[in-house]
């Protein structure tokens, strides 16, 4: 086989390759579209206590593999995140992965109870609760710097573009939560 031939064959190869990485991301999209909205992150139950749990504490638990965040929020907490919503890229979490009980604007079955998947929507990374002495506060991911409030919304001006994930969760009897079923 001449060079010339081996170049050829190699240029209609590469033209294939690119043709079907085309048409397999254009597929993706009207996947999603076709699925319909992305439901939360279910799995085996994780049941936890929570009565002792005061404002401004952040829990940390494995679930499935995956690091989830309890963090009880005084209601000055609850109040400022109000404040920033114009700095947010998805303020009223119309784009979010969560579940349908948690679709408002403190993200939680309860205002004063914020669970999360505790990893940046960028890369995956563990964002770090920062606690300011006024109240304010805000998830910082230490690796690329994204920034979320505390219902899990991400601050624009930074790399990552979704609100946390929220998985499906219920509370029985007012102190006891149970992540991974409704």
């Amino acid at each position: 086989m001449s060079g010339n031939a081996f170049f050829s064959r190699l240029q209609a190869r590469r033209r294939q390759l690119l043709i079907a990485a085309c048409a397999a991301g254009a597929a993706v999209p009207a996947v999603w579209y076709l699925a319909g909205r992305p439901q939360a992150p279910e799995g085996s139950p994780t049941a936890l206590s929570i009565g002792n749990l005061p404002p401004g504490k952040l829990l940390s638990i494995d679930w499935q593999g995956r690091t989830v965040w309890v963090l009880r929020r005084s209601s000055e907490m609850v109040a400022m995140l109000a404040e920033h919503e114009a700095e947010l890229v998805d303020p009223g979490s119309a784009h979010s992965l969560q579940p349908e009980p948690c679709r408002n604007s403190h993200r939680s079955l309860r205002p004063d109870l914020f669970v999360a998947i505790g990893q940046c929507t960028h890369q995956g990374c563990p964002p770090n609760l920062r606690l300011g002495s006024d109240g304010r506060g805000e998830f910082l991911c230490p690796c690329h710097s994204s920034r979320y409030d505390l219902a899990g919304r991400v601050f624009r001006h930074g790399p990552a573009m979704t609100n946390l994930v929220i998985p499906v969760y219920r509370m029985e009897s007012g102190d006891r939560l149970v992540i991974g079923v409704t």
